[in-house]
């Protein structure tokens, strides 16, 4: 009998751990509760259960794929950083909490990356194309978009433009998934929501935290190019947009919601969004902006679990 090494299982883990951080799968998976929102709360119901697992399936290789795909564009930007001492501590940053840029860090090699993205982009094609080919029509855009906003880094601050409309494609995508014709009045409040809370609580503060290392090479941000004051009256004005703009996604949705459910959405967009980005505003400090963004994270999720209420009930 051919003995097998007892630390071949760990060794394993170890090594998927790696491509999981270049994914940032962790908050892939949060992320995920974005699309399923969109998909619930415009049905009000449950979709068949084959279009459950393989919109699933897709979702989770789609981001998979997106995450790893910013690495790989960003791979010579990520590097110059990692020689420099420019990437921050995993610390209390959600994209990190397992490793910050592994191939940079020379964890991963630049081939096993593409390998990695290349199956998950694969998986999400075919996924997305059996749902409907309007979503990977979806996807296929969100991918160009993802490598526009890459190159953008040292070009111009309004690249945070593309990547509101990159975190909105998923959820777009989604509702075509389980309809073929939803309500274009619907659709545009549900894009615009996620665009503004993408601005607000995702993207400006997470360039916020970057400030000091990003100035060092060159980046074009919102914080850079207009200063912390500004960026936070940005900040505030999308999350106060994009908390009033979810009301009136429940209210165009197809199904009849009662007015408790925009009520519990607004409370916690206040908690998770408005309440951060106003400390924000008055500290001014990178560890309240990633607060914001950390908090901010869970608030497609915190929709998704106010949305199965319905669903269930």
């Amino acid at each position: 009998m051919i003995p097998i090494p007892t630390d071949l299982f760990p060794a394993f883990l170890s090594r998927m751990k790696l491509f999981f951080a270049l994914s940032r799968t962790p908050h892939g998976l949060i992320d995920m509760a974005t699309p399923a929102f969109a998909a619930l709360v415009w049905l009000g119901h449950m979709p068949p259960v084959s279009i459950v697992f393989l919109g699933l399936l897709t979702t989770f290789s789609g981001y998979t794929a997106v995450y790893a795909l910013n690495d790989l564009v960003d791979f010579g930007h990520d590097q110059d950083k990692a020689h420099n001492g420019g990437i921050c501590p995993a610390e209390g940053d959600l994209d990190a909490v397992l490793v910050r840029h592994p191939m940079a860090c020379g964890l991963l090699t630049f081939r096993e990356g593409l390998a990695w993205t290349s199956l998950w982009m694969a998986t999400a094609i075919i996924g997305a194309y059996l749902l409907n080919p309007v979503c990977l029509c979806f996807f296929a855009l969100g991918c160009l978009l993802e490598i526009l906003y890459c190159l953008l880094w040292r070009v111009s601050h309004y690249r945070v433009l593309i990547s509101g409309a990159v975190k909105t494609l998923g959820a777009v995508a989604a509702v075509f998934a389980v309809d073929t014709r939803p309500s274009a009045g619907f659709m545009m409040v549900l894009f615009l929501t996620l665009f503004f809370w993408e601005i607000g609580g995702q993207n400006i503060p997470n360039d916020w935290t970057d400030i000091e290392a990003d100035s060092r090479f060159g980046a074009k941000t919102i914080p850079i190019r207009l200063g912390t004051r500004r960026s936070g009256l940005i900040i505030l004005g999308s999350v106060l947009l994009a908390l009033l703009l979810n009301a009136a996604v429940f209210k165009l949705s197809a199904a009849s919601y009662s007015s408790g459910f925009p009520i519990a959405a607004l409370c916690a967009g206040i908690y998770l969004l408005l309440l951060p980005a106003v400390r924000l505003w008055f500290s001014q400090s990178r560890q309240d902006a990633m607060n914001l963004f950390n908090k901010g994270s869970y608030y497609p999720l915190m929709l998704l679990g106010i949305v199965c209420v319905w669903v269930l009930s």
